[in-house]
């Protein structure tokens, strides 16, 4: 008989409460902490899935958005080749220069 299970239930609860009340802009540092500590251990699927979630987010309906959004669309699949080809520290890199320039905007709102 196959063991079913809550996958809510196998993650830490302080974390899940800090996601759920996080702000948008929060959310978006958390996905870059994630995609770059999944670079430095290594982590192919959980850097590109954390990646792929920051091109997910980005915002191509609006004119002066999609302008911005066109050009982290380029360098979010550029990460993305480079983690496939094992190019960590490139990657690196790049996603901590846009979260630190992502977390220094978000200060001034």
């Amino acid at each position: 008989m196959q063991k079913s299970y809550n996958r809510n239930s196998q993650l830490n609860p302080y974390l899940l409460k800090e996601i759920i009340e996080a702000t948008p802009q929060q959310l978006i540092i958390k996905i870059y902490d994630l995609a770059i500590v999944s670079c430095r251990k290594g982590n192919m699927v959980k850097a590109n899935g954390a990646i792929q979630a920051l091109a997910n987010a980005l915002n191509f309906e609006n004119e002066d958005a999609a302008k911005i959004s066109i050009g982290l669309l380029k360098l979010y699949k550029f990460c993305q080749e480079q983690v496939r080809s094992n190019n960590y520290d490139i990657t690196i890199k790049v996603l901590s220069e846009l979260r630190e320039t992502w977390s220094d905007a978000f200060t001034k709102i």
